[in-house]
């Protein structure tokens, strides 16, 4: 039955196409030479009409003759061309094409598609989609195999720093400073590797003090140095974070991702539905989260789904998070605004942004520290809107009035 209705829904598309292309060449078409040839004609007669009139004299007379006497020989010339040569073929080519084409789709679809695959039931998908997950790589084979992040090339000062750094931790291994900077600037070198190994001494070292937070971002570091693929490690992190605080949105980005990578949009979706709705708009995963969200609501059974309305205006911290601040110590309000800068930074830096977010960033960096950074990031924000002087200015504005040359 399948067979039939598609080959029924061909021949009606080919018919469609077809009849009006042969229709062209039927008895009643008239090329457009001969009804040039009759006008022409018609303007002689209305010439010789006129000079009986008295309405124009000879010598215009002669001249209308002659001019229209030319048109008449090359109208003449095309009508004889277009009925000299065969009945124009056209037609019948371009239903030749079409009959190669639905032939040469026809054999595509038998050599490479599957017409005989019968549908998996659910408890299969279900069987393979465990089989996906039980062979996941080991971390270390997916370390292995995964791609160098780029970053731009770090200056020789810097570096040296950093050598130092690891020089300090390799000798006071359970300097709790010491580890957390070694995994922030590993990651920013791109050695995710490195990173993820300080960070998981840093949460070994804190034991029960280890924070949700604290395991997400080792989860985090963990799928980054595998090239994005959350292994048997990287699952183990994420479910240590979620212990902690089962509402921590970066750990449940996360498990919703293993979700969708061992092929169960069903416990996906779920996941990641709760967090569009929930937000913000300025987390870095509800970019990823609402470019997809529609797909994963189709396979998951739920296509009736109509994601929440983005939030308009640019990010900032929402009413809970400035109360929160309030009751913090200078300290942990200046950990909070550090941690949404570098929110604003990886967001910027793996989805890009307007000009007013860039700008935001450079006036942000110095206020924690890092004025120099803020410089590395100037130079990119230039590059990115060069084309755009609008764009430019703002972020040249924002510079400015940080201090960032």
């Amino acid at each position: 039955m399948f067979w039939i209705i598609c080959a029924a829904l061909v021949g009606v598309v080919a018919v469609a196409i077809a009849a009006p292309l042969l229709r062209r060449q039927g008895e009643g078409a008239e090329p457009a030479a001969a009804y040039d040839l009759r006008i022409y004609r018609d303007q002689l007669r209305e010439v010789e009409r006129d000079l009986e009139r008295g309405v124009v004299d000879t010598a215009d007379a002669e001249r209308l003759r002659v001019e229209i006497g030319r048109k008449v020989l090359a109208a003449d010339r095309a009508l004889q061309r277009s009925a000299g040569g065969a009945r124009s073929s056209g037609g019948w080519a371009a239903v030749a094409v079409l009959a190669v084409l639905l032939g040469g789709a026809f054999l595509v679809y038998q050599r490479l598609g599957q017409p005989d695959r019968p549908d998996a039931p659910i408890a299969q998908r279900i069987a393979d989609a465990q089989d996906l997950y039980d062979n996941r790589p080991s971390q270390s084979d997916a370390e292995a195999q995964a791609p160098k992040p780029l970053r731009p090339p770090p200056d020789a000062e810097y570096l040296a720093l950093i050598e130092r750094l690891r020089e300090a931790v390799k000798a006071n291994p359970n300097d709790l400073r010491g580890l957390e900077l070694l995994a922030g600037h590993e990651e920013r070198l791109g050695n995710m590797a490195a990173a993820k190994d300080a960070q998981r001494r840093l949460v070994a070292l804190r034991g029960e003090q280890a924070s949700s937070d604290d395991l997400g971002r080792l989860a985090a570091l963990t799928i980054e140095a595998a090239g994005g693929i959350i292994t048997q490690d990287g699952e183990k992190a994420v479910a240590q974070a979620l212990a902690r605080d089962a509402r921590n949105p970066q750990a449940r980005f996360m498990m919703g991702l293993l979700h969708l990578q061992n092929g169960r949009p069903d416990r996906a979706f779920p996941i990641w539905a709760g967090l569009l709705a929930e937000g913000p708009e300025t987390a870095p995963w509800i970019v990823p989260i609402r470019g997809s969200i529609q797909d994963l609501a189709w396979l998951a059974g739920h296509p009736d789904y109509v994601p929440p309305e983005p939030a308009q205006g640019l990010p900032g911290p929402d009413a809970a998070a400035m109360a929160a601040a309030q009751d913090m110590t200078p300290e942990e309000r200046e950990q909070m605004i550090e941690g949404m800068v570098k929110g604003l930074e990886a967001r910027l830096a793996t989805q890009g942004g307007t000009a007013e977010e860039w700008g935001r960033l450079i006036s942000s960096l110095p206020l924690i520290g890092q004025k120099d950074h803020a410089t590395d990031i100037l130079a990119e924000a230039r590059r990115l809107f060069a084309e755009d002087p609008a764009g430019l200015e703002q972020i040249e504005a924002a510079a400015s009035q940080a201090g960032v040359e």
